[in-house]
């Protein structure tokens, strides 16, 4: 027998975070006021037109039961994307800044998937409110909108186990106290300050006031979103060292960095996936370094560039401090693989996650390990502890699928006139939310002139990319929906 599934608690949830987004709004209509630009009115009415929906949808859920199970777990994180979306990108259309609805849910789905690529042709042109939208959306979007949400729906009487779950990055999740809102609270504290620290330095370091604002709402959400058309090109080796260090802590596992701030820096340093995410982001960074001071004679800027775009394409930031595209092929292939890594669970980044990477080099050398000797019993450990099959399997059923939509996604690219090297780039930078590609789009991540169903297509790979699959494909099993 089916159980009924909980409509009207899922309009209510739904409600409630929309009512989040509508709030967050109020930050660019302010910005829209104070700056006396042209496009307030449409923030005013952007915003209203969230109020009353938001308040529509908790008025379509009341008398709830307050049950939230796997379906409507799922459901509910699948869905708050596109509703975000939907009204996100009333600011883009109404201001006229993208008058096309479909390059208006473009930037709105790259801003809160923290994908970072970007249909506008000249970003440096657009309003504060805007690119403080562009920022914000990516802010929202890098911890999580689940779990901002699981933080304060208590309040509401939701529960938020079901949504965290089902939204959280990487194999699996560890809660710093028994009360799951009370982790997320503690996540988005570090968070907020985490920002807060990067924009005053980048201030510190003469970055502009509003630009520093937005760029640690970039780095700390690893979406790579900037104020100017060449990301980081045009600032000094001061403020790149800052991002790039505030990169490189975004892409470790929130949890991670609770316990270093908390003064128990041991869980940090014995953990293996920090090892392997530190120690890739050092090995390719040393190797672009070579490649560039092979080809060019400053050893001191080849260095800071190698680290600065192994740490920005591993992390899915997609900041660049310097057009790669004009380096040798055999550096932008080596960040074009980079791409599908990503950082550790648990953090900002996109990609498979480096403990993914980890238990799938593992499993396969003990494969090997096992045809050698047919008899023996040989685990694969991870962290000192023997991972269960059940894991194991996880892992390569992730990386199944991941490899397989970049197949399907390259194929439809391709089937739009797009060529094959660059339907790869998409497709790669799509699902692993890194924005930045090779080829014409290359590190200027502008999509502007992508077709209109290739626009389309890659923003539902986004979707697919930051929810890490499962999510989007469970809601097309048969099995979740019976009981």
């Amino acid at each position: 027998m089916t159980r009924t599934f909980n409509w009207r608690l899922v309009f209510k949830t739904l409600g409630v975070l929309t009512t989040l987004e509508a709030i967050f709004m109020l930050v660019p209509t302010f910005a829209a006021w104070w700056y006396h630009e042209a496009d307030f009115g449409a923030w005013i009415v952007a915003s209203a037109i969230t109020w009353v929906s938001s308040w529509w949808m908790v008025g379509a859920g009341r008398k709830a039961e307050k049950r939230v199970g796997e379906r409507e777990g799922y459901v509910i994180v699948a869905v708050v994307w596109l509703v975000y979306s939907l009204f996100g990108m009333l600011p883009f259309w109404l201001s006229g800044a993208l008058p096309q609805i479909t390059d208006a849910w473009y930037e709105t789905m790259a801003g809160f998937t923290t994908t970072g690529s970007t249909v506008f042709r000249d970003v440096a042109a657009q309003t504060h409110s805007i690119l403080l939208w562009r920022a914000l959306m990516q802010w929202i979007g890098g911890m999580g909108i689940i779990v901002l949400s699981v933080a304060i729906l208590p309040m509401f009487g939701l529960g938020g186990m079901q949504l965290y779950s089902a939204e959280v990055t990487g194999v699996s999740y560890e809660k710093l106290s028994p009360r799951i809102a009370d982790t997320a609270k503690h996540m988005w504290i570090t968070y907020i300050a985490l920002t807060i620290a990067e924009g005053l330095l980048l201030w510190l370091c003469g970055m502009g006031g509003f630009d520093a604002i937005c760029y640690s709402m970039a780095t700390i959400s690893t979406g790579g979103f900037a104020t100017h058309n060449d990301s980081l090109m045009s600032y000094g080796p001061a403020i790149q060292w800052i991002v790039m260090v505030f990169m490189l802590l975004s892409g470790i596992n929130f949890t991670q960095l609770i316990y270093l701030f908390r003064g128990k820096p041991q869980r940090l340093i014995h953990d293996e996936e920090t090892h392997w995410y530190l120690g890739a982001c050092l090995a390719a960074g040393i190797l672009l370094a070579v490649g560039l001071l092979i080809y060019t004679n400053g050893m001191l800027s080849s260095i800071r560039i190698g680290l600065f775009t192994s740490i920005a394409t591993i992390t899915s930031t997609g900041f660049v401090a310097a057009d790669y595209m004009i380096w040798p092929t055999v550096l932008w292939v080596l960040i074009f693989f980079l791409m599908f890594t990503g950082g550790a669970s648990g953090s900002t980044s996109g990609g498979m996650k480096w403990v993914r990477l980890a238990i799938f080099a593992k499993a396969a050398n003990a494969e090997i390990k096992r045809r050698i000797h047919p008899n023996a019993v040989v685990p694969v450990r991870f962290n000192g502890s023997t991972l269960r099959e059940q894991t194991i399997s996880n892992v390569v059923a992730f990386m199944f699928f991941y490899v397989l939509i970049i197949v399907l996604a390259t194929l439809l690219f391709c089937g739009c006139g797009i060529g094959f090297d660059e339907s790869l780039g998409i497709a790669t930078s799509m699902i692993g939310n890194v924005g930045v590609s090779i080829g014409q789009w290359g590190s200027s991540g502008c999509y502007a002139a992508l077709p209109a169903v290739a626009k389309w297509a890659a923003t539902f790979v986004m979707l697919i990319g930051r929810l890490e699959i499962f999510t989007i494909l469970l809601l097309f099993s048969r099995s979740l929906w019976k009981k």
